[in-house]
């Protein structure tokens, strides 16, 4: 995600598909944008990280049940020799790097969906439990589950196909008609509750317009409404969730350490399972502050974890500039005048706005020392500690044993994944005692061995770690190494990203290769296998 750095300036003179979707702004001087003072819960919203909330528990026991029955259906499709007892738990994740990952992305979903793909992988994604994004991979989640998870093909013709393609370059300021219109007025409102707007604000918002399909670029979905949706409320879906990255910035940080803290953003639940904080407060009453788990005068919050403002979250990366201004001069003009614009007439740009920020609820409880003085956690891209695909939540989550991991990563000049940020990961949780994390090699090996161009599957032979099925970013029908500062996109190429999305998921159509994924995923039961199989494992597995 770094090179997304290069298109912030870009981004805030960009016209957005926005005047269709406009409302009267009559009516909305108490803007839904706004968080709201709510009675706070019987028992506090915070407790220590200890497992899965029973909430989060309760919907995965429940979906998965759906998920082994759509599993067993597959594998028998494909092989039916295959084993449909005794099945794992299976998750998927989509890396960051911008609208790249998220068209991707979504060909990788399409090729895995039975309703829209037509692979011998199609089926699998009914099979998932879990489903994690993280910038461009978050944008694609938050539109899947916002939109109450469609199809790919429905969301690329009814909303993408249009957005990306008037996300046009304007010099001449359309962006602050729009501003002037909706935005500004859903900005004052959150100041107007008390809760000052930073960046991601407008970046959020103006990110939810080509995104979400509800009035006024979705500015009532919120992270926890998503447990309303009715393929959520049936279990029909995998459960998604977001990351984003901690910076301390009260003790001068700009961006984060290397094994920066790891946020998650999810329906039920915000917070994180690092050591320094261990703790999580539930969705639904995020922006309320508490000390030691107790909400600060008996108020709590809610409406704060809008549905764009987490997405803007996972993919902030304005603190980049703080390295070396803080004061975003650094910037274009565009970028200081026109996002400033939203935050108020003369506002003076501080480091503060360059962060999501989120009043801590955290503040004083135990364990969680490495924010317990804070007042406010600043959070940046998901990507940022060079991590940039969200495994880290399944490295807490034990019951989940297999992970599909599209990584659309720029690491190479040509804007393609050389499995670096796996090799990242792997390096941090082994240093944190991570145990989970399956051995993953360097890049010059990842190069050398050329498992940076082709699916390979990590952590075939340890029955204690996740198995890692990698579905690397590689031109198949269309050069797909387009660079992130890449903001505006025809119809035919975003068809064209979408479809070379579809061969990364099926591995171009290789004849072999569904058989190879049950394989692998099977190999996890620790059950009699095919005889197949071993050939498989010999093209697959690393070590």
């Amino acid at each position: 995600m770094k090179s997304f750095v290069s298109s912030l300036a870009l981004f805030a003179a960009s016209t957005f598909a926005l005047p269709q979707q406009l409302s009267s702004l009559e009516g909305r001087a108490l803007s839904p944008y706004a968080p709201v003072t709510t009675p706070c819960p019987s028992n506090s919203p915070v407790r220590k990280a200890n497992d899965v909330s029973s909430a989060e528990s309760s919907y995965i026991q429940q979906r998965q049940t759906k998920a082994n029955a759509a599993l067993a259906a597959w594998l028998t499709k494909t092989d039916s020799t295959f084993p449909t007892t005794n099945l794992p738990i299976v998750g998927i994740t989509t890396s960051g790097g911008g609208y790249r990952s998220l068209l991707t992305g979504a060909g990788v979903l399409q090729a895995l969906d039975a309703r829209d793909g037509n692979t011998s992988l199609s089926g699998l994604y009914q099979g998932f439990t879990y489903q994690a994004g993280l910038s461009g991979g978050a944008w694609l989640l938050s539109s899947i589950s916002g939109n109450n998870w469609p199809t790919i093909t429905s969301l690329k013709t009814n909303l993408w196909e249009t957005a990306f393609e008037e996300s046009l370059f304007d010099p001449d300021g359309a962006l602050l008609a729009v501003a002037d219109a909706v935005i500004t007025n859903d900005i004052a409102a959150k100041s107007a509750a008390g809760f000052n707007p930073t960046l991601t604000d407008p970046y959020g918002r103006l990110l939810a317009y080509q995104l979400l399909s509800g009035n006024d670029g979705g500015v009532s979905d919120t992270l926890h409404g998503l447990t309303s949706n009715s393929n959520f409320t049936s279990q029909a879906v995998p459960y998604p969730i977001l990351t984003s990255i901690g910076v301390n910035t009260d003790v001068g940080q700009c961006t984060p350490s290397s094994n920066g803290t790891q946020y998650e953003l999810h329906p039920y639940e915000f917070g994180s399972w690092d050591s320094g904080v261990g703790a999580f407060i539930q969705t639904q009453y995020l922006g309320t502050s508490a000390s030691n788990g107790s909400p600060v005068n008996g108020t709590c919050h809610t409406n704060y974890d809008n549905l764009g403002y987490a997405l803007g979250t996972s993919s902030n990366l304005f603190n980049e500039v703080c390295i070396s201004d803080p004061t975003l001069s650094g910037l274009s003009s565009n970028l200081t005048t026109e996002l400033t614009n939203f935050l108020g007439a003369g506002h003076q740009l501080v480091t503060r706005d360059e962060y999501a920020v989120y009043p801590n609820p955290f503040q004083n409880y135990p364990g969680a020392t490495s924010v317990s003085n804070q007042t406010e956690l600043s959070l940046v891209d998901g990507g940022e500690t060079d991590q940039n695909n969200p495994i880290w939540p399944f490295l807490h989550r034990p019951n989940v044993a297999v992970l599909f991991v599209n990584d659309n990563s720029a690491d190479t000049s040509d804007n393609y994944p050389n499995g670096s940020e796996l090799y990242n990961t792997y390096q941090i949780a082994k240093s944190d005692g991570l145990t989970r994390m399956p051995v993953i090699p360097p890049d010059t090996t990842f190069v050398s061995q050329g498992l940076n161009i082709r699916p390979t599957f990590f952590g075939c032979n340890t029955q204690n770690t996740l198995t890692l099925i990698y579905l690397p970013n590689h031109n198949y029908t269309y050069d797909s190494g387009v660079s992130t500062a890449k903001l505006q996109y025809s119809k035919t190429e975003t068809d064209a990203l979408i479809a070379n999305g579809v061969a990364v998921g099926s591995y171009n159509g290789n004849g072999t290769f569904a058989e190879c994924v049950g394989c692998a995923i099977l190999k996890k039961t620790g059950g009699t296998l095919p005889s197949k199989c071993q050939s498989c494992f010999s093209s697959y597995c690393y070590n």
